[in-house]
């Protein structure tokens, strides 16, 4: 089959198009031959070897982390799906692939596609639609009434967290530059700040959650967006120790990782908030839900652009530029 792999990390190179052999299908798996990939700033990490020490992939790796398509084949223990089935997934960390005409995974990390979506609109929810659950539902708790500051609303996240949280009857602000603030009011955002002429933290205050995907500078002016007792969630670092233990890292790894993130969470601490990182996880059973929400009508898919194919490389370049407004997706068929 024919896949884009990364061959040696480098924060330069491109992704070369290979001839690699079709996927070797486990008892709990299913073959899903791939309609739609959906591109990631992970994917960019991935390649330039910035998760290498906590995922340590041997190459060539395919690369890819969001897939729409059709079960062709199931494994012998497999109960949930079917050939000819429509499914979507955000496969686990280990297994990912996504950049290819066919993928195998594991059932648990697969959820039927929304019948309301094409293929293109499916594969750009899974993980940014499963970390916002993890943030606001699993972490955070989110409940009707509270306030939540989501960053970069018109992000891949971010339009989906948004919807996601005024579904549960939250409070929302977000930054977005102008040209954005119709689209993050349209998908519920109460409050937005633009983040080229106003400091976020001058404007905004007392709010219970608050979920930072940008970088150091933004995850310590976010401490003073919280009210005592506040939860500052991070999706894009520093990691703690608790994501060192779940990750079942090694003693040397998980002092690294402590330090890293000691001064941000003994600022919490002074602050009466609490700090943690969220590395988003595959699990189908939630994607489930998410679809329900998709199918009712309450959160919708932002898709900025669909790439062919053979133009991944230049689907991931757009990605990196930061501009996108919503998700980008490859059409692999």
């Amino acid at each position: 089959m024919k896949a884009f792999v990364v061959d040696k990390y480098n924060k330069k190179g491109i992704l070369r198009l290979a001839e690699m052999p079709e996927p070797v299908l486990q008892d709990s798996d299913v073959l899903v031959e791939i309609h739609a990939a959906g591109v990631n700033l992970l994917d960019s990490k991935i390649r330039t070897g910035e998760f290498k020490l906590i995922l340590p992939y041997r190459r060539p790796l395919i690369l890819g982390h969001d897939v729409a398509g059709t079960v062709i084949r199931v494994g012998s223990k497999v109960r949930k799906f079917k050939p000819g089935d429509d499914v979507y997934a955000r496969p686990r960390d280990g297994r990912i692939g996504t950049f290819a005409e066919f993928i195998a995974m594991d059932e648990a990390d697969v959820a039927l596609k929304p019948k309301n979506l094409s293929m293109e609109e499916a594969a750009s929810i899974p993980l940014v639609g499963l970390t916002a659950w993890q943030v606001l539902i699993e972490r955070a708790n989110l409940k009707k009434g509270q306030k939540v500051f989501i960053q970069a609303g018109s992000g891949g996240v971010g339009t989906f967290a948004i919807q996601l949280a005024k579904h549960l009857g939250a409070t929302v602000a977000t930054t977005a530059g102008a040209a954005s603030a119709d689209l993050v009011r349209g998908l519920g955002a109460d409050v937005v700040v633009d983040y080229r002429k106003d400091d976020f933290e001058k404007v905004l205050s007392g709010y219970d959650v608050v979920l930072n995907s940008q970088d150091g500078k933004t995850l310590e002016k976010s401490l003073d967006v919280l009210k005592p007792g506040g939860k500052l969630i991070s999706i894009s670092g520093p990691t703690d120790p608790e994501f060192a233990r779940e990750k079942g890292l090694n003693l040397v790894l998980r002092l690294i990782l402590r330090l890293l993130s000691r001064a941000i969470r003994a600022k919490a601490k002074r602050r009466g908030v609490r700090f943690s990182f969220l590395f988003m996880g595959a699990q189908g059973d939630q994607l489930s839900k998410i679809t329900s929400l998709i199918e009712s009508g309450a959160i919708r898919p932002v898709v900025d652009r669909v790439f062919p194919f053979e133009a991944t490389n230049e689907a991931l370049a757009y990605v990196e530029g930061g501009r996108a407004k919503g998700k980008v997706v490859i059409k692999v068929r």
